[in-house]
């Protein structure tokens, strides 16, 4: 079974944690799950969560995706608390959401990197020396970075084109896409998936792996 952990913080972003860990459940073969530094976390909108795992199951997930949220920057901000994370892209694909971007900046993950991220960020962002993309989804090699809440759909959508095949993913998302639109919703998704990541993608389709 392929581990998706879902990094889930106090103050955190709904729409991306829980987006996230819908559409990823729904494909054989991926378990999702959210990853916290206490057992119960409390959103942005005051919604108290209880977390299936803490940050020592997150080093040993297959991929890992830093949600967003109101406390990003403070959390970037503390040494300590990154010294928890042990992320390697070598071995994980790793990627953020909107404000994730900026923990996984201080955790030097995005040098040399690209950078999608939420408008409100965006200055952040670059004012730390990266190059930022008026995009949704951003791929490079194993580090995905995502901007726009709703742009947790694409993010979803290529870590299962990534973590499974295309038909699998097809099958996943026909659970969610709006009825009466499925098949252009389901193609305009992965179409957004393969054009941020057409190498990674294609050479997978290459090794059978698709």
């Amino acid at each position: 079974m392929t581990a998706v952990a879902i990094v889930t913080l106090p103050g955190f972003n709904e729409i991306d944690s829980f987006l996230a860990l819908s559409l990823l459940n729904r494909a054989e073969g991926v378990t999702a799950f959210l990853a916290g530094p206490a057992r119960e976390v409390v959103s942005m909108n005051d919604v108290p969560t209880v977390v299936s795992a803490g940050f020592a199951e997150i080093a040993e997930a297959s991929a890992v995706v830093m949600g967003s949220g109101q406390r990003s920057i403070e959390f970037a901000a503390n040494t300590p608390f990154l010294t928890r994370f042990a992320l390697d892209p070598r071995h994980q694909i790793i990627a953020s959401q909107c404000s994730g971007a900026l923990i996984l900046a201080k955790l030097g993950l995005l040098e040399g990197h690209r950078v999608s991220t939420d408008d409100k960020t965006r200055g952040r962002i670059a004012d730390m020396g990266f190059e930022t993309l008026e995009a949704p989804l951003s791929v490079s090699g194993n580090i995905a970075t995502a901007g726009g809440c709703l742009s947790a759909q694409y993010l979803a959508t290529w870590l299962l084109l990534r973590l499974t095949n295309e038909t699998e993913t097809r099958r996943a998302l026909s659970y969610v896409v709006p009825v009466g639109h499925a098949e252009a919703y389901t193609d305009g998704l992965i179409d957004r998936a393969k054009a941020a990541d057409p190498e990674g993608l294609r050479r997978r389709a290459a090794l059978g792996l698709d």
